[in-house]
């Protein structure tokens, strides 16, 4: 057999991974095309990850902190893949100044995050835990009339805060069920929302004008708490919250006062400023919200496809291509890749 020349480590606290993805046998069976062997790391600190990952050539990460003096204590570094789209647990910047690339997965779990994102809009929209639960304690007259005020879906307009690839594919989705949608992107040309059939407009006018504002827009310092009480005073009281992006997006302490209060009708929330959710949080006694623990993306399929894509952009990275998606652009000039992914 080859002699190993690359060492891959993947820097988890193992008790917070998906059962799917807790084994690295796909990962192991595609890097040792080149010669490269996957080592688990049970790891919950920056002592820990440095200890850990001292010779390593890439890490593997899902919700490990990536910071600056990770970085800058781990010289063998050539490469950090993140499980998934978002890449708030890494310091871009810092892996930058230390010829690191930092590469996502950016076309993972689209199919996934939409239909959830849906599926909650939808449960909301229909009040399908409400319902279930009236039936259950017998509540029949009560539950078959409580929807009969309520308007049509097909009527109604969603609004969509961040229109990247899964925003514009829950727009896709939306548009078979009859809802207009209209978006907040200050980085969407103008002809591509038009293309998808979304109408740009000030973020001001979408909270005003929308029947569900769903959320899909990446967290970092520009969209950490840019829904506050001043953006949830100016939905429409009949409005409901949707979000499968980031917890943090949405000041949460400001939302349960909305829930509260009554300025917006409800919410779908699949994520939280905090997680695992605290078993006192406000939000899991409101029955005006639908709550998911964070799996939009838990499918068998996705997970699968994950694994592969990590995988495979470590590779690319070890045989002197460039990965196919990477976030640190400043990086390029460099890093002595020479072959396009």
């Amino acid at each position: 057999m080859p002699e190993t020349r690359f060492k891959v480590m993947r820097v988890e606290n193992k008790s917070q991974l998906p059962t799917t993805v807790r084994d690295l046998e796909i990962e192991a069976e595609v890097l040792s095309r080149v010669n490269a062997a996957v080592v688990d790391a049970d790891c919950r600190t920056e002592d820990e990850i440095i200890k850990a990952a001292k010779d390593a050539d890439a890490l593997l990460v899902v919700f490990a902190p990536i910071t600056r003096r990770v970085l800058s204590s781990l010289p063998k570094l050539k490469v950090v893949v993140r499980y998934g789209v978002g890449y708030d647990t890494i310091d871009v910047d810092a892996a930058t100044d230390n010829n690191v690339i930092v590469v996502n997965i950016p076309d993972f779990c689209l199919e996934e995050v939409s239909d959830h994102a849906m599926a909650l809009l939808l449960a909301c929209a229909r009040r399908l835990v409400w319902s279930t639960e009236g039936l259950k304690q017998g509540r029949w007259g009560e539950v078959q009339m409580g929807t009969i005020k309520e308007p049509s879906l097909f009527e109604q307009t969603m609004g969509m805060v961040g229109c990247g690839n899964i925003g514009r594919l829950i727009a896709k989705k939306a548009w078979c069920f009859g809802l207009k949608t209209i978006g907040y992107d200050p980085y969407l040309d103008k002809a591509v929302a038009e293309k998808h059939s979304i109408k740009l407009v000030s973020l001001t006018e979408l909270l005003k004008e929308s029947d569900y504002v769903c959320l899909q827009t990446p967290l970092n310092e520009e969209t950490r708490h840019m829904i506050g009480e001043k953006e949830l005073k100016q939905m429409k009281s009949t409005a409901y919250l949707i979000n499968t992006a980031r917890g943090a997006v949405v000041d949460e302490a400001a939302l349960i006062k909305a829930l509260r209060e009554g300025w917006i009708a409800g919410a779908g929330l699949d994520v939280f400023e905090k997680e695992p959710i605290a078993p006192d949080n406000p939000l899991l006694k409101m029955d005006n919200v639908i709550l998911t623990p964070h799996y939009a993306v838990h499918t068998s399929t996705a997970m699968k496809r994950l694994r592969l894509s990590v995988a495979q952009e470590v590779a690319r990275v070890f045989t002197g291509k460039w990965p196919r998606h990477w976030v640190n652009k400043g990086v390029k000039p460099k890093v002595k890749l020479v072959k396009e992914g």
